[in-house]
């Protein structure tokens, strides 16, 4: 994988993704689409429109519980389990953070939201089904680019760790 160092699209400056990506000093290729402002699911867009499966896609969601964040990492494919979310973090029970607070503590617009470069940043809870792909691809910052990693690396520039979050 090349080190890619800015907007494809644009050529203008990195998203905070990329950013943290640079910093972290880990391989990665930019997957830029045309996004739909009509798609009905960002993830499964991205999946198709990229050509790859989606248990290889990774969809982000911030999670909460008693003014606490984190960030779920599963595969467009499949379904968060919050119980074993909130479990990972140690919590009673975990909800879907409502999408202004996600969008607000993540710089980023739903549907464009990142595991990287948290303006507030959060644990990140990659699932356990991501250590099966030699790489993942996450939303790189914005709607219509993708970034493509080693789940071991995503979990580096995170501080991440696997956790059993996924349903089917």
């Amino acid at each position: 994988m090349s080190r890619k160092r800015n907007s494809p699209s644009t050529g203008s400056a990195p998203t905070a993704a990329i950013a943290a990506l640079q910093e972290a000093g880990v391989a990665f290729e930019l997957h830029p689409y045309d996004h739909d402002d009509a798609a009905e699911s960002f993830g499964a867009e991205a999946a198709e429109k990229l050509g790859r499966e989606a248990g290889q896609v990774f969809k982000t969601l911030m999670i909460t519980h008693d003014k606490e964040f984190a960030v779920a990492v599963v595969p467009v494919s499949g379904r968060l389990n919050l119980k074993h979310a909130a479990a990972a973090m140690g919590w009673k029970s975990a909800s879907l953070a409502d999408p202004a607070v996600a969008e607000k503590r993540s710089g980023y617009v739903v549907g464009g939201i990142s595991p990287l470069g948290h303006k507030t940043p959060v644990t990140v809870l990659l699932d356990k089904s991501a250590a099966l792909c030699p790489t993942v691809l996450v939303s790189g910052g914005k709607r219509g680019l993708d970034v493509e990693l080693s789940p071991a690396d995503l979990l580096g520039a995170t501080d991440g760790r696997y956790a059993d979050i996924g349903a089917n």
